[in-house]
């Protein structure tokens, strides 16, 4: 099959035939119809990432597809049934995955990180009775794989963790795509919401999918006395960015007793990254951790998409192949983003 490979961290990437995967016991093989070109994938890329197990390596884990085959002990999918899958995919037998939260199941697997993801024409997934979910009709294969990582990690983010309510202030910090899926999320629970981000052509899509403030972060700007102007202090706030500066911005444009949730990766590239702990304690904040959505909580989710009261396709800015992806992954760090690319391996 062909698919998107890196050698060594940070350096070239490539398409090239690699061989073709087969279905262990309890685990499919999907014929990938779409994947997201995700900032975790670039994470991977540099080497942020210590799940990877050897090098070369195939990236991607925002996925939909079709099932090819079965291996022994699967019961619940068959060749052709329509799937996407979370990116934290749980052993299903653990404490944690028996109650519903294998988001954080000890013994999880990931595709794209703890083995070759889904940058390819094919992918495996493990564990697939406790971690596949099916694709409703009418919902498109773009549209699903949107929701593996960034749209299901904002909605947990913004409903599961938050517990964001009607009327509350929202200021999510970047609108990349887990930014711009949590402004639509938290905009569709009816809160207020402020989008920050350094390029306005963002800000523009973070509009239309719902804030009602914007912040153009630029180098002299200070986001938490902007947000304070807007809003008297945010209720919750998301860093959909992840870097120290980004956190920090969200943990100061909270009010006292507020919420913030950590969703992106702060690469440790000069030790643990500095957080004003000491405004977290005497505003007594609370700061919370969101790591993807559990397959059990899919359904909440897609009832949702299906009935159109969320629209994760409008975030999907363009699809492209496995090539303009290879292209695409080394600086997708500081490209601009207005939206989601979705990599489609059949073209």
């Amino acid at each position: 099959m062909r698919a998107i490979v890196f050698d060594q961290f940070a350096g070239p990437v490539s398409v090239r035939d690699v061989p073709a995967p087969t279905a262990p016991p309890g685990a499919v093989v999907v014929e990938v119809r779409a994947t997201g070109l995700c900032l975790s994938d670039w994470h991977a890329w540099a080497g942020h990432d210590t799940d990877i197990p050897a090098l070369p390596h195939v990236p991607g884990h925002e996925l939909a597809g079709v099932v090819t085959s079965v291996g022994d002990g699967v019961r619940r999918w068959k060749a052709g049934d329509r799937v996407t899958a979370p990116f934290v995919c749980g052993c299903g037998t653990c404490e944690w995955c028996t109650s519903g939260q294998a988001q954080v199941c000890p013994d999880q697997t990931q595709p794209g990180f703890t083995h070759w993801g889904s940058y390819a024409e094919q992918v495996v997934l493990h564990a697939a009775d406790a971690n596949l979910v099916a694709i409703p009709d009418g919902v498109g294969f773009a549209t699903a794989a949107s929701l593996g990582c960034r749209f299901a990690t904002a909605y947990r983010a913004v409903v599961g963790r938050a517990q964001v309510q009607r009327g509350e202030r929202v200021v999510v910090i970047g609108a990349g795509g887990v930014g711009l899926s949590a402004v639509m999320v938290a905009a569709a629970r009816g809160a207020q919401v402020v989008a920050v981000d350094r390029h306005d052509g963002a800000l523009q899509t973070a509009r239309r999918a719902g804030a009602a403030h914007t912040v153009l972060a630029g180098p002299t700007t200070d986001v938490p006395a902007a947000v304070h102007e807007l809003t008297g202090g945010a209720h919750v706030t998301v860093d959909a960015v992840g870097s120290e500066q980004t956190c920090a911005d969200a943990v100061l444009s909270l009010r006292r007793r507020g919420r913030h949730v950590q969703v992106g990766l702060i690469p440790p590239v000069e030790g643990h990254p500095r957080v004003p702990m000491s405004r977290v304690i005497a505003w007594e904040l609370d700061v919370l951790g969101s790591h993807g959505m559990a397959a059990a909580d899919y359904p909440e989710m897609l009832a949702l998409v299906a009935a159109g009261a969320l629209r994760p396709q409008d975030l999907v800015e363009r699809v492209v192949g496995l090539e303009e992806g290879a292209a695409l992954l080394p600086g997708l760090r500081d490209a601009p983003r207005a939206g989601m690319t979705v990599i489609d391996p059949r073209r």
